[in-house]
């Protein structure tokens, strides 16, 4: 494969929580077109892999190589009850700015549009005007993954994206994941839900912050 086949590739990330260690020496390849897990027991280092891979928390040692926007779901979001924020507003934040250096800024009538596709594309069209904090824990990934959309991210990194959710927004999260895949992008998910690790293309297992066979 070239450099271009990937969406993300890391080496020797290194990170640790004072003298704690959390990642120790882990290269992976995130690959465009298919859907990754991140499995291994609890306190393995999967949260703070992604959030390196996303760049919200830096390595003590090690690089990150992102080709293109990434978007982050975690796994829990709240916004204080006196931010009154509706769906469609969250989504909104995706269009601000820019994605990647190489995108110009948006009008009026192409944020509105990326907008409507986004909340279309992961089912919350009829609840864009709801308040976000109304949501269920499900329906705020959804929304969250809109954002990502909206923004024309091509990575999108999510931490236990099935964690609390009951069999059927497993199953439609799962769906979605896999078609933002085959339209092209990187998805990369931490997971314990079986079926969700079952369903990946490639599967990236940690134990004690080493990645293992």
């Amino acid at each position: 494969m070239t450099p271009s086949d990937y969406a993300l590739r890391a080496r020797n990330l290194h990170f640790s929580f004072g003298e704690r260690p959390a990642l120790l020496d882990v290269d992976l390849d995130l690959e465009w077109g298919k859907v990754t897990a991140i499995a291994g027991p609890n306190g393995a280092g999967k949260s703070t892999l992604v959030e390196i891979l996303a760049g919200v928390r830096k390595p003590s040692q090690g690089t990150v190589y992102r080709d293109d926007a990434v978007a982050l779901v975690v796994q829990r979001v709240t916004i204080p009850e006196a931010l009154p924020l509706t769906v469609y507003d969250v989504v909104k934040m995706g269009t601000w700015g820019k994605a990647t250096g190489r995108a110009p800024k948006i009008g009026t009538m192409e944020r509105k549009a990326r907008i409507a596709e986004a909340l279309a594309r992961v089912q919350l069209s009829d609840l864009a005007s709801s308040p976000f904090n109304a949501l269920s824990g499900g329906q705020r990934q959804r929304a969250l993954l809109a954002q990502g959309i909206a923004r024309r991210a091509r990575i999108f990194l999510l931490d236990e994206p099935a964690a609390g959710l009951d069999m059927e927004s497993r199953q439609r999260t799962r769906a979605m994941l896999a078609q933002e895949a085959k339209s092209g992008a990187a998805v990369a998910c931490v997971s314990h839900d079986d079926e969700s690790i079952a369903a990946a293309d490639c599967v990236i297992s940690l134990r004690a912050g080493r990645r293992v066979s």
